[in-house]
């Protein structure tokens, strides 16, 4: 989990628009070259978890029986993983069965041009993710997948959910949009099909039940990847060389030499990097089959082992085989001041209290408690960390305890540290419902199944030995930073200590969601005030349509500055008019007076 953060905070590089410089634009040429290698990680994430699966030869998976024991042995489950655990056996082999169609083949629909079949393997993927967050606390990984499934969907989708989409209505393309609607249809009903003959689907009418089996062989599936690993490679080398080849012709339409030139420029910087990471990323999305894995060149071996040490890119697969078949191990640390009554020491997200609910932690990850689950899955020998537990336990140091409780007035042990601790083993499961129907009062039963760490306290000779052997013993104490970001940092660690990390994070993220949100419709009351509004004298009649006035629409789209100058335009224009019409009735005034004196004169002459 933290290779793929390691991995999506180095591609943020590269997709994260540059606007630091006021005046830049948000929207450049490369941006869809850069963001395709988004969508290649979130591929070699979601099918290697599904092949993994399979190739581990784990019977549970191959039996379709991993869900009946997943939600009870996860590491952390939530209170809704109790009530999937009941759902009955049919039922989690269909799910087991729709989590390989959606790991294996749906994502092969991520490099289709076909935008409907992009879109439904988002919202396939984005169904799995959302279920796993529900019944599992597995930290920010989720949360990370559903931002990764963003690069399957395009500007037209996300504006329909904001609804700011137009209908239009093309006749030319009736007949192409056919074919594609035919095509993804023909599409859907192959994965249909496949997954009935795969997985021997029949629906049994005696019992109202879908029955589901592996329908291949360990063999066959082999087989399967041989054919598609490359194939797979290829059609990621076409989809980025088309997103390179359309990106370089954005760049040739861009008006001006100079920006030409320069996203001419950024297009062969960032193209080199994407092609570059695609490359190398060949050699960890290959290791799922040895033969397509030996077949790479040896120049892109040479490249991964370059970068290999900073972990650019990482090999995945989850959940490669099922633990706590035979129920979920826990250790149990207890703690005594006389040694003879004993008292455990629980902890804040792990399992322990039969009577405690399962916690929802999401997206924080409590590492200890994680770590502890991966503890019970071996021996003691196998977790050097845990003796150097037990000793901090022991010394009675608060930073240790603390990760076991934030509030520490709810650790048993908080005004007087135990003289003795030791740790046992216990098998634990989920209750099961009542005869009559209604829910037990405990969440978990267990039974004792070994020691896992014997009686120590301070000064004792295996605790010493054990500490000698791990190079535990009279550690230096670590350095202190003392640079601003580290003071910052302590400084706000000692204002929030005893606040449970889970709530810490989602008030940050309530916070920052409300500031966001309050910044938007700061934003578009802004907008609303700056839009024109049309002349009162136009103003629509009831019943009657709406005219606006010619060039009106126009002027709308207009800066400031355009309609001043065109406002200065028109009044020279109006003062030559006012001119002109003066020059006119002057002359008109003129030729009125001659035409008066020569009819004086004309008189005279009469007159004489």
């Amino acid at each position: 989990m933290d290779n793929l953060l390691l991995e999506t905070g180095f591609l943020c590089i590269l997709v994260a628009p540059l606007t630091l410089i006021r005046g830049s634009r948000g929207v450049r040429e490369h941006d869809r070259v850069t963001f395709w290698l988004v969508r290649w990680l979130l591929f070699r994430l979601m099918f290697a978890s599904g092949v993994v699966k399979l190739t581990s030869r784990c019977p549970t998976w191959w039996g379709l029986t991993a869900l009946t024991y997943h939600y009870e042995t996860q590491c952390i489950p939530t209170p809704a993983a109790w009530f999937a655990h009941q759902l009955p056996v049919w039922w989690q082999k269909f799910s087991v069965m729709g989590t390989f169609i959606i790991e294996i083949p749906v994502p092969l629909l991520f490099f289709s041009p076909l935008r409907k079949l992009r879109l439904g393997a988002f919202y396939l993927q984005v169904l799995l993710q959302v279920l796993i967050i529900v019944t599992g606390n597995y930290n920010f990984f989720n949360l990370l997948t559903l931002a990764l499934c963003l690069s399957l969907l395009d500007d037209q989708h996300v504006n329909f959910w904001l609804r700011k989409t137009q209908k239009t209505s093309n006749e030319d393309s009736r007949l192409w949009s056919w074919l594609c609607y035919l095509l993804e249809l023909a599409v859907w009903s192959l994965l249909v099909f496949g997954s009935i003959v795969c997985f021997d689907l029949q629906y049994g009418t005696m019992k109202n039940v879908i029955t589901s089996r592996t329908a291949f062989t360990y063999h066959h599936f082999n087989q399967f990847l041989k054919t598609v690993t490359i194939p797979c490679i290829w059609i990621g080398v076409l989809s980025l060389t088309w997103e390179m080849v359309t990106a370089m012709f954005r760049c040739a339409c861009i008006t001006g030499f100079l920006r030409r030139f320069c996203g001419t420029v950024q297009w062969t910087l960032f193209g080199a990097a994407t092609a570059a990471m695609f490359t190398v990323s060949l050699v960890p999305f290959t290791y799922i089959e040895y033969d397509s894995n030996t077949r790479l060149w040896p120049a892109v071996r040479q490249a991964y082992n370059l970068v290999d040490r900073y972990q650019l890119v990482n090999s995945y697969g989850l959940f490669r085989r099922m633990t706590g078949v035979g129920g979920r191990p826990e250790v149990v640390i207890e703690g005594s001041h006389d040694g003879v009554s004993w008292t455990e020491i629980e902890f804040m997200y792990k399992p322990g209290n039969l009577s405690a609910p399962p916690p929802v932690v999401t997206p924080h990850q409590p590492r200890l408690d994680w770590q502890m689950w991966f503890a019970a899955l071996g021996s003691q020998n196998q977790a050097p960390w845990f003796t150097s537990l037990v000793h901090s336990l022991l010394q009675d140091k608060r930073d240790v305890i603390e990760l076991i409780q934030s509030d520490t007035s709810k650790y048993l042990f908080n005004l007087q540290p135990p003289t003795y601790i030791r740790a046992h083993r216990y098998r634990y499961w989920f209750t099961e419902p009542k005869a009559d129907g209604s829910y037990p009062q405990r969440w978990w039963r267990r039974v004792y199944e070994e020691e896992f760490y014997p009686v120590v306290n301070l000064g004792n000779s295996f605790l010493e030995s054990m500490l000698n052997q791990y190079g535990l013993k009279d550690k230096s104490p670590p350095r202190m930073s003392k640079t601003a970001v580290a003071r910052a940092v302590r400084w706000v660690r000692s204002q929030v200590r005893g606040v449970p990390a889970h709530t810490l994070i989602w008030t940050l993220i309530a916070c920052s969601a409300t500031l966001c949100l309050l910044r938007g419709l700061q934003n578009r009351d802004k907008r609303t005030e700056r839009t024109p509004l049309p002349p009162e004298d136009v103003a629509p009649v009831r019943g009657q349509a709406e005219k606006i006035p010619d060039g009106f629409s126009d002027q709308c789209g207009k800066s400031d500055e355009q309609m001043i100058a065109e406002e200065e335009e028109e009044e020279e224009e109006d003062g030559e008019d006012s001119q002109d019409e003066v020059g006119e009735e002057n002359k008109d005034s003129a030729g009125d007076e001659g035409e008066e004196k020569e009819e004086e004169e004309d008189d005279e002459d009469l007159s004489e």
